[in-house]
């Protein structure tokens, strides 16, 4: 069979993916917005939000998403044999699966001519010297979309004997993804609906966050500290409630160390009972963490016991692994909220967002991929 023409799967919806793009900018400029103020203010309630609104709208995403994937589980998955072009392991050397990026050329039964495709599935570490290039595999893919390719590690004797009969020949590149992006359009309007966002939420509490009297103080609370060090670039405030940590441009806290450093900065010089925390979020470039008032009974933690050496490799396994093709932002939040310390690393990207949930020691427990 000689292949000699290749045609990419229809493109997505982009008036519903620029939609999607301005409802998650919105939610994670104004979650972010909010939970800086409620820091600075020294607002509880409004740092519950900044932390709770991320939450409430993955779950709402999650459950109007329902239907839809309802009615594509019922529909029966198209079989077809592949030649693998290329592949290359990207993540997962650590587990007995590891992720592997696939470059294959699909020759459909139907009408649909032959193309090529990118995707990543995770292979059992022992059969990966199964899978070589130019080799013939089963596969299968939805009817509606094409790129969702997913290899058949066990396929029917009927198609197992038709792909080591098979020869193909590749399809003119270069291969298109498994999930094509919308565009930059979608990422410019996330952008501008974030920056919107967090403006709206500044502006509201503008008065309590630019007129504030700093001479007045209440008993119980101490003037925050604050310490810029220009070999790092970074500016540190802390106060008796919480504690804010920014990086300068061209630094992160996924830096070796970095976030480590930044945690002993804000709990340096305070006790067991002081230095308890209610939240510890990361992004980017800042860290801000929420200390449990004295005699509180919420659910608190010692923040020096996060495992935040896994922090990198967490957000990275989100990053490659959860159908996130251009992921933009990423937020780590660090809870006890269900009992146990939590740790949930959140992705966002013009697919829309995908989580992954580990435990306090830095382990998996739980992937909520893209959809």
């Amino acid at each position: 069979m000689t292949i000699t023409k290749g045609a990419p799967p229809p493109t997505r919806n982009t008036p519903v993916a620029l939609a999607r793009g301005v409802l998650t900018g919105g939610v994670i400029g104004a979650s972010s917005a909010a939970f800086v103020v409620g820091c600075v203010i020294e607002s509880v309630p409004l740092c519950v939000t900044g932390v709770g609104l991320p939450a409430v709208y993955g779950l709402l995403f999650f459950l109007a998403g329902v239907p839809r994937r309802a009615r594509q589980a019922a529909i029966p998955p198209l079989t077809a044999i592949a030649r693998i072009e290329s592949l290359e392991a990207v993540g997962g050397e650590a587990t007995s699966d590891v992720a592997v990026r696939f470059d294959v050329t699909v020759a459909p039964d139907d009408d649909i001519p032959a193309y090529r495709v990118q995707f990543t599935q995770h292979i059992n570490l022992a059969d990966l010297p199964d899978y070589r290039p130019g080799g013939v595999v089963v596969v299968q893919y939805p009817p509606d979309r094409l790129r969702r390719v997913r290899i058949v590690k066990r396929p029917t004797p009927e198609w197992e004997e038709r792909a080591a009969g098979a020869r193909l020949d590749p399809a003119p590149g270069p291969a298109v993804v498994s999930e094509p992006s919308a565009g930059c359009a979608v990422g410019l309007v996330t952008l501008l609906a974030l920056l919107l966002a967090a403006a709206g939420v500044i502006l509201v509490f503008r008065a309590d966050l630019f007129d504030k009297d700093n001479s007045v103080q209440p008993p119980s609370y101490a003037e925050p500290s604050v310490s810029s060090t220009s070999s790092t670039s970074s500016t540190t405030v802390v106060s008796s409630a919480s504690g804010t940590v920014t990086l300068g441009t061209g630094q992160s806290f996924l830096d070796k160390g970095e976030l480590r450093r930044a945690i002993d900065s804000l709990t340096k010089g305070k006790s067991k009972d002081t230095g308890q925390a209610l939240t510890v979020v990361v992004q980017e470039r800042l860290l801000s963490v929420v200390f449990a008032p004295t005699g509180s009974q919420a659910p608190d933690f010692d923040p020096g016991s996060v495992p935040y050496e896994r922090f990198p490799a967490l957000v990275e396994e989100a990053r490659s692994s959860l159908g996130i093709r251009s992921p933009q932002t990423w937020q780590i939040t660090t809870d006890r909220l269900t009992g146990t310390v939590t740790i949930r690393v959140g992705v966002t990207g013009s697919d829309g967002t995908a989580s992954l949930e580990a435990n306090g020691e830095g382990e998996v427990v739980r992937r909520t991929p893209a959809r």
